[in-house]
């Protein structure tokens, strides 16, 4: 599919630049060049499909439809898979979460928004095809999903309304049914212009994590040795998963700036599943996020849906390791 975009990579570095083929240089401004067009390439097209499905299906018709119906469950899977559809980074989720608490929609299935909405969005998804091909991706979005569901699933039977902060418990106790907003009805055409502009914000605001992450995995594509890694996350290490998800909770970046870095993990040797683990614990789990938590939660809560989602993470990535 992308050889064309190769065969323009290889001619821009190797003969327009004069860079010796299998240099450390030539190889990192090439996979540089490579991912970087590929990336933007299917951002923009996956931001305009999502684009089309985000204007049919806006936040407040979620919110009030999750609010106002007993679905037996699936409240988690529509939830999970709003937030896979929506491109929020884990602090930029908070406010929506909070929107959701508001919306009188329990609890449990707003923590499964919360936790796959940094996971998988339209970003990761992009980034993940151009990586790891359709397979890995669908095992991706698949696990992100199901990921949010059994966390906020779990979170929700802990009935841990109680550490709320008092504002969010006040919240919930008088929370009122809100009237549905009326939606101006609009052709296709006509939303299409917005569809665009939003693709093209999407990608402005993420371009600068695209460059920096891309460009920090072409240096370790290019300059650090095959098997560096190996000797301290490898396969045969069977506490490699949770140590991965242990060095990702501190960090924090989105899908645009750590996904080409997990790339040259994997090609550095370190198995796919350990790699998707720690992407998903510095995106999922952080502590600018945790600080914006502290606004509607308890440090005790906090700690509980980070130790859930973390263990979670953990089993997915062995999983994944099975899988792949």
């Amino acid at each position: 599919m992308f050889d064309w975009l190769q065969n323009l990579s290889d001619w821009l570095i190797y003969s327009v630049f004069n860079i010796a083929q299998g240099t450390k240089l030539g190889d990192a401004l090439n996979f540089f060049v490579y991912d970087t067009i590929k990336i933007l390439i299917l951002l923009f097209i996956i931001t305009t499909v999502m684009g089309v499905v985000n204007s049919y299906f806006p936040v407040d018709k979620i919110r009030n439809y999750l609010s106002r119906n007993k679905l037996f469950g699936l409240e988690y899977l529509f939830a999970s898979t709003f937030g896979a559809i929506t491109p929020f980074c884990s602090c930029s989720s908070v406010p929506l979460f909070i929107g959701f608490v508001k919306g009188g929609i329990p609890l449990g299935v707003t923590f499964a928004f919360l936790i796959t909405s940094p996971l998988v969005n339209e970003v990761a998804i992009a980034m993940f095809i151009g990586m790891f091909g359709l397979k890995a991706t669908l095992i991706y979005v698949s696990s992100g999903i199901l990921l949010g569901m059994i966390g906020g699933y779990i979170l929700g039977k802990l009935k841990l309304e109680k550490h709320l902060s008092p504002w969010v418990q006040g919240v919930l106790a008088n929370a009122e049914k809100e009237s549905d907003l009326q939606e101006e009805k609009l052709t296709f055409s006509k939303r299409l212009p917005s569809i665009f502009r939003e693709a093209f914000l999407i990608i402005k605001g993420v371009f600068l994590y695209i460059i920096i992450g891309i460009g920090i995995g072409a240096m370790m594509h290019g300059f650090i040795p095959t098997g560096f890694f190996e000797a301290y996350i490898s396969k045969e290490n069977p506490f490699a998963v949770p140590i991965a998800v242990i060095l990702g909770v501190p960090m924090y970046s989105n899908a645009a700036g750590v996904l080409p870095i997990i790339q040259v993990f994997v090609q550095k040797g370190i198995p796919i599943g350990t790699a998707i683990a720690f992407m998903m614990a510095v995106v999922g789990l952080s502590i600018p996020e945790a600080t914006m938590l502290k606004k509607v939660m308890t440090w005790k809560l906090i700690a509980i849906f980070f130790g859930v989602v973390a263990t979670c993470i953990i089993i997915s990535g062995y999983v994944f390791n099975l899988i792949l």
